[in-house]
């Protein structure tokens, strides 16, 4: 025990630093976007991981030692991780200009966002696994690392499509030039190829909001471009550069709020395509709540 206590701070700094990199890579995943890419992605964000998780975990013994100006290296650290917001950004944004079906600019914030945040739940980890082992015995940092991968783990899942809005599937019908989802107009297709391609292709899609904050949320561009993104990577899109009549799009009922998915898929499965759209994540960006505004309160949703 009189080892332990000798040697707490060094063994305090090991289990931060080692949680800390447990929750990076826990919360590192390459998955249908393919991002971030395999393996110079990966290797970027684990070693931006390395750094936060020995910045959380070394500033438990400087607080201890009341060496507060050592803190000060975390503003230090902060404004790093905002230097990797701003590179996730505009990485992002030249690959979106090659996409045949962009993510769009709020899709682009969010996973810039996800990218920072992600660091600062790192930090969070290996700070609390670094001072539960320094204060007391060694296997409390062990528990209290567990318990900071899982809360870190749940803060990465964000709210999902399905949430917040009933999907259901509908006809794709052409009435003349006239391309309908539902009772949806989407667009006016002039070339009769093209027509025929979408009477053969095409799948449609009514997304009902559940709520008024739904609704608003539902409603806005960059929400609608994340769904259409995600389900072309997902499912293929039959179209390439140069044809305008054969993209896909998301069109808003203003007198209803449901939105119209029109896409036009390499793998038209109807049943996998409604598993997916449930999935789509819902942006930070595009969410708004007009039912939490004063004027509104005690109006219901």
């Amino acid at each position: 025990m009189d080892w332990f206590y000798s040697h707490r701070y060094t063994i305090g700094i090991m289990i931060g630093v080692i949680f800390g990199i447990l929750a990076r890579l826990n919360m590192l995943r390459t998955d249908y976007r393919q991002y971030p890419t395999y393996p110079h992605g990966k290797i970027i964000h684990i070693s931006l991981g390395v750094i936060a998780a020995g910045l959380g975990a070394v500033a438990v013994p400087a607080l201890l030692d009341k060496n507060y100006t050592a803190v000060t290296f975390l503003s230090l650290a902060a404004q790093q991780f905002r230097d990797v917001r701003n590179m996730e950004r505009q990485s992002l944004t030249k690959i979106d200009e090659l996409e045949l079906v962009p993510r769009g600019a709020a899709y682009i914030e969010g996973i810039a966002m996800v990218f920072e945040g992600r660091n600062y739940l790192v930090i969070f980890t290996s700070f609390l696994a670094s001072l539960f082992s320094i204060l007391f015995p060694w296997y409390w940092g062990i528990a209290a690392g567990l318990i900071s991968i899982w809360i870190a783990n749940y803060f990465k899942s964000g709210n999902k499509l399905g949430n917040i809005a009933d999907i259901e599937s509908v006809a794709v019908r052409m009435d003349g030039p006239d391309l309908f989802v539902g009772n949806i107009y989407i667009m006016n297709v002039g070339l009769k190829d093209s027509r025929n391609k979408i009477v053969e292709h095409g799948l449609g899609f009514h997304v009902k909001p559940k709520n008024r904050n739904a609704r608003v949320t539902l409603a806005n561009l960059g929400q609608r471009q994340a769904i259409l993104h995600d389900m072309s990577t997902l499912f293929g899109v039959y179209r390439d550069e140069g044809e305008p009549s054969l993209r896909p799009m998301a069109k808003l009922d203003i007198n209803t709020g449901t939105i119209g998915v029109f896409l036009l898929s390499q793998e038209k499965d109807i049943e996998k395509t409604t598993t997916a759209l449930h999935r789509v994540p819902v942006l930070e960006s595009a969410v708004r709540m007009p039912s939490e505004a004063g004027v509104n309160k005690g109006k219901g949703n």
